[in-house]
């Protein structure tokens, strides 16, 4: 099994509007992070500082309704990141 396409090592933290927030379980090395995807559309943005690493595939629209979603839910990510990666 491609343990890409293993939804147990890419926990969600969020759904909502069709996004899916979520990590990459082998990606605790990295700084703090969270990634986004909703139909042909990715994304990646730093919590700590907050900051877009990037969104590909998102309207303008969708874009500003990622970083709304995901500023209102910073502290659940950095939260969920730290239990998950047991920081």
């Amino acid at each position: 099994m491609n343990v890409w396409n293993n939804r147990k090592n890419m926990p969600t933290v969020l759904y909502i509007n069709g996004f899916r927030f979520y990590f990459f379980s082998n990606e605790n090395n990295e700084p703090m992070h969270i990634h986004i995807e909703k139909a042909e559309g990715s994304g990646k943005i730093w919590l700590e500082p907050f900051e877009i690493e990037y969104l590909y595939g998102f309207t303008k629209k969708q874009e500003k309704q990622i970083k709304e979603i995901a500023q209102n839910n910073l502290e659940t990510f950095k939260n969920k990141w730290n239990e998950h990666f047991g920081k």
